[in-house]
């Protein structure tokens, strides 16, 4: 568990979760980095996902003095890239969340985990579940993204089955899930 040594998200983690503790901002990490930090298989991921309550809590002038470039907001995120003078495809996306299903429960609950050589707040495990499993049924979102949620979905269960038990219907969801994804691919054929 942790992040691997050498992990390219280690430095802009670390300075987004510097911004939001000195700023006082409440926030959990969420997404394929929370799940990378609690799995025991290695996990994945080219982005950061970070939970705030509401996105006006968003300490923008912070982050820009930090040297974060927002890129937008769209319905579900607020986007920024990671500081850095590489171009802006090889620095980190950091996408926000918020105002969503489970966000401030997440927020709410979020723990300390150590990443290696540093501390930062995470959602829990039942918290990272019920948010995955409301992005992968999402379906405006990518079959495959959906799919990868999926996936997280069932380590996550694996993991942590006590945590697992807490979500109503998990299982069923999951098979539903499973079978909507399964059809999505067959008629699209292979993703590029």
């Amino acid at each position: 568990m942790g992040l691997p040594p050498g992990d390219t998200k280690e430095q802009p983690l670390r300075a987004v979760i510097a911004v939001l503790e000195a700023s006082g901002t409440p926030y959990a990490v969420i997404g394929g980095v929370a799940v990378q930090l609690y799995s025991k298989e290695p996990r994945t991921t080219l982005d950061v996902d970070v939970a705030v309550r509401r996105f006006d809590e968003i300490p923008g002038a912070a982050l820009v003095k930090a040297g974060f470039s927002h890129e937008g907001r769209h319905p579900h995120s607020d986007n920024w890239r990671s500081p850095g003078s590489a171009p802006r495809s090889q620095r980190i996306a950091i996408q926000f969340s918020a105002e969503d299903v489970g966000i401030d429960a997440a927020v709410a609950r979020a723990r300390f985990v150590d990443a290696g050589s540093f501390q930062l707040r995470v959602a829990t495990p039942a918290d990272l579940l019920v948010l995955k499993l409301a992005a992968a049924e999402e379906p405006s979102r990518r079959p495959s993204k959906r799919r990868q949620d999926l996936l997280d979905v069932v380590t996550l269960a694996e993991d942590y089955p006590d945590d697992a038990r807490t979500v109503p219907q998990l299982e069923r969801r999951v098979e539903r899930l499973s079978a909507t994804l399964l059809r999505l691919g067959r008629s699209r054929g292979p993703e590029r």
